[in-house]
């Protein structure tokens, strides 16, 4: 009943740019927190960054200063400029959304299906 869809990953040279973009979508009463996470091979999954429905944000270390989260609370829909991309940042990027269902009280936790990010020079 709940869709969360990124697009945007792909290819990049060293100090280029990307833009992930993720959609919610489906039953959605609210949606309280949407953030980014990585995980690269042989890595635990890692907080990127996150965005509060008021627009309070948070980064990771490895995001902090190079990576900027925005988010439009009408299109449901979340988005992360890369910009100075590193080969270590290269990994499966996930869209995490917290959110609250139609007919439900309780926040619920949703991922998207990951999409791919390789920089190389």
């Amino acid at each position: 009943q709940v869709q969360v869809v990124e697009s945007g990953g792909g290819p990049a040279q060293v100090g280029g740019s990307l833009r992930l973009s993720c959609a919610a979508s489906g039953s959605i009463f609210s949606i309280y927190v949407m953030a980014w996470y990585r995980q690269a091979p042989g890595n635990q999954r890692e907080l990127v960054a996150q965005i509060s429905s008021g627009g309070t944000t948070n980064y990771g270390d490895s995001a902090k200063d190079r990576f900027t989260i925005s988010r439009d609370n009408a299109k449901n829909t979340v988005y992360m400029q890369m910009n100075s991309l590193k080969p270590e940042d290269t990994a499966v990027y996930y869209c995490n959304v917290v959110l609250r269902r139609v007919g439900k009280n309780a926040p619920e936790n949703y991922w998207g299906q990951g999409t791919q990010v390789t920089v190389s020079s």
